[in-house]
């Protein structure tokens, strides 16, 4: 009786789990409904993070968002701003320790960076954050533009239209 009663169980589970699965191996994800009649985009992402790992990470998922726009049949406007500690990780010749353990991330980040450039799409590095966190503005990654002010910058895209994307 046990063993019928786990087997039950089991089925049980099974087609419960089931239920999550898609209709059909054919199905199509896409923003088809969020995209309705959409031609272009204008968007601005702030990017504020404290660990490189992050910043890599949402770099490749934006890099991802504007081809999956393109690939849906949208022109992508987008702008990337980088505040605060981030900018350490934006740097031609970062900080040893640093570079030292988190040489991949940092990597990616600069490979990210020439992907979305060669797309189009704008960076910008407050040049407050790094005077704060002691970065070179001439050391800065060759695809982005230190900027004056991050909160301007963002602002002033915002007033021309470019919708804030929040990422945190």
């Amino acid at each position: 009786m046990k063993f019928i009663y786990r087997v039950f169980w089991f089925v049980l589970v099974i087609m419960g789990a089931m239920t999550f699965l898609p209709a059909s191996a054919d199905e199509v994800i896409n923003d088809a409904a969020a995209l309705n009649g959409v031609k272009a985009t204008k968007s601005v992402f702030l990017i504020d993070f404290t660990n490189p790992r992050k910043t890599a990470f949402y770099m490749d998922i934006i890099r991802g968002t504007h081809d999956g726009l393109v690939n849906q049949g949208v022109s992508p406007n987008m702008v990337l701003v980088f505040i605060g500690q981030t900018v350490k990780y934006l740097s031609t010749e970062p900080d040893e320790l640093l570079a030292m353990e988190y040489e991949q991330e940092l990597r990616s980040i600069a490979e990210s960076a020439k992907a979305l450039k060669q797309r189009g799409v704008r960076m910008e590095v407050c040049a407050v954050a790094t005077k704060v966190f002691e970065v070179e503005n001439a050391k800065v990654l060759p695809e982005m533009d230190v900027v004056g002010d991050g909160f301007i910058s963002l602002i002033g895209w915002q007033t021309q239209g470019h919708k804030l994307v929040p990422i945190f």
